[in-house]
């Protein structure tokens, strides 16, 4: 993956980073919970199929800005907070290098095959 891909990537984590800023919660919110969206790793344990739709739910960009979007709309908080969480979480683990899965298996992404050693 290209420097620049990555810079961008980082770039849209200090975008989540500001509007995590823009929320009335306390900075151990966000520390907390930017992890949390790899629980969708669990479904690995039912196959690679399973483990990719968990894993591509809770790590698409686009969904983390519908709820955010929709937080901010019905001026719900708390929609605000995991729609950010979702988007920063997964720009940053983009930025690492790890993209969208396939069905094939975990180190399988859009952005290549994790571990590769021409990356």
């Amino acid at each position: 993956m290209g420097k620049l891909i990555k810079i961008e990537e980082m770039l849209m984590f200090l975008l989540g980073i500001y509007l995590f800023s823009l929320l009335n919660y306390n900075w151990w919110w966000f520390a907390g919970l930017i992890l949390t969206p790899d629980i969708g790793m669990v479904g690995y344990l039912k196959g690679n199929r399973t483990g990719a739709i968990g894993y591509n739910l809770l790590h698409h960009k686009g969904i983390g800005i519908a709820i955010y979007l929709i937080g901010i709309y019905l001026s719900l908080p708390l929609c605000q907070l995991i729609g950010v969480i979702l988007f920063s979480h997964a720009s940053l683990d983009r930025a690492f290098g790890y993209g969208l899965k396939y069905d094939k298996g975990f180190k399988y992404t859009h952005l290549g095959e994790i571990g590769n050693a021409h990356e």
